[in-house]
């Protein structure tokens, strides 16, 4: 009897020096991971009990969050995060499915656009490459510089906001001086005018100053030199053309509208004769009765004192009132021939204008 007890105590200990050995060089082939490789199969054991948690929403709403992941940030601090920006509610579940399946290492610090009806599994790939991230920005035709820091504070994801951007281009700011030579900007102006119109993908992480050069090197490459040219051809600068543009942006519907419009402009600063365009009082009131371009009176042609009022001053006004497309900048350095002096909206609805020679043909048009 004691020789097999004695036997067994030996195969026992045998055995134990083996396991012993096994789980040594099982340590140093995985580099001393391996109890990090047995939880990780727990885990992923529990995990299978949660996939519809994994897989839920933490609601419903669609408005986009700007979720920053600085350098160096942990999944345990990137889950505080998510959490307290309202994207994510179980915070241990949200780390432990990153380190089941490996993102706890490739979280990558940037930015990105989360929101509520994303699930764990969703947000926890997103925050993987933030390459994919961008903001989405539409600068429109005929918008002042205000309405462009109003549509920056309604898009919710630039890190800064319209008042930022607005120190940047309004009279007084110092301008980007090779830009303001090139365009012939008086000092003092303002970046009004040259704010190009068109449909941006903004890097995650853009400042007001990369806005801002965005949008000028956009007007610079759209413009381009021939088309400055031309202009200091005919004695303008780029400045003094754009300023037409603008008028003839805002008092224009149609594109097709733009070169013949800008004749009767045109037409009229040949012979000294005001411009008088309402766009250019709805601009001189400054947002003073609660919008940007509000309905105007007979008697705001002459009651409205600024020197954007083109009723009540010669020539053009100090600069732009708006920002032109690239249409209604080659009008205005490329009008049409004609020989008309007025315009006034078609009686159809149809926003075409009817053009005339004489005042007496303007009053004709008349509805």
């Amino acid at each position: 009897m004691r020789r097999a007890i004695r036997s067994c105590f030996l195969l026992f200990t045998v055995l134990a020096v083996l396991a012993v050995g096994l789980l040594a060089a099982y340590w140093l082939a995985t580099d001393g991971q391996f109890w990090d490789t047995v939880q990780t199969a727990i885990l992923r054991i529990q995990l299978n009990n949660r996939t519809r948690d994994l897989n839920a929403p933490i609601g419903s709403g669609r408005d986009p969050v700007r979720f920053v992941i600085p350098a160096g940030t942990g999944a345990g601090a990137i889950a505080a995060a998510l959490a307290e920006a309202g994207l994510l509610q179980d915070v241990e579940l949200f780390i432990n499915y990153a380190i089941v399946e490996g993102y706890d290492r490739r979280f990558e610090a940037g930015v990105y656009f989360l929101n509520q009806t994303m699930s764990i599994k969703q947000i926890a790939e997103i925050l993987t490459d933030s390459s994919k991230s961008y903001i989405p920005f539409r600068s429109r035709e005929g918008a002042r510089i205000e309405e462009l820091a109003v549509l920056i504070d309604q898009n919710r994801l630039f890190g800064f906001s319209g008042a930022d951007f607005l120190t940047l281009v309004s009279p007084g700011a110092v301008l980007p001086a090779e830009f303001a030579a090139w365009a012939g900007i008086p000092p003092g102006a303002s970046l009004e005018g040259f704010m190009y119109p068109d449909t941006y993908q903004l890097p995650p992480a853009i400042s007001a100053e990369g806005l801002r050069d965005t949008l000028l090197r956009a007007f610079r490459e759209r413009v381009g030199d021939d088309l400055r040219e031309a202009a200091r051809a005919q004695g303008l600068t780029l400045h003094q053309a754009v300023s037409l543009a603008s008028i003839i942006e805002r008092e224009a519907v149609w594109r097709d509208e733009h070169a013949m419009i800008a004749s009767v402009y045109r037409n009229r600063l040949a012979i000294n004769m005001k411009l008088e365009a309402d766009p250019t009082v709805q601009y001189g009131i400054q947002g003073a009765r609660g919008a940007w371009w509000p309905q105007i009176t007979r008697a705001d042609y002459h009651d409205v004192i600024s020197p954007y009022n083109t009723y009540l001053n010669a020539g053009l006004p100090p600069g732009p009132i708006a920002s032109p497309g690239l249409s209604a900048i080659q009008a205005a350095v490329h009008p049409a021939e004609s020989g008309f002096y007025y315009f006034r909206a078609a009686c159809d609805n149809s926003h075409y204008h009817n053009f005339a020679v004489t005042f007496d043909e303007h009053l004709a048009n008349g509805c």
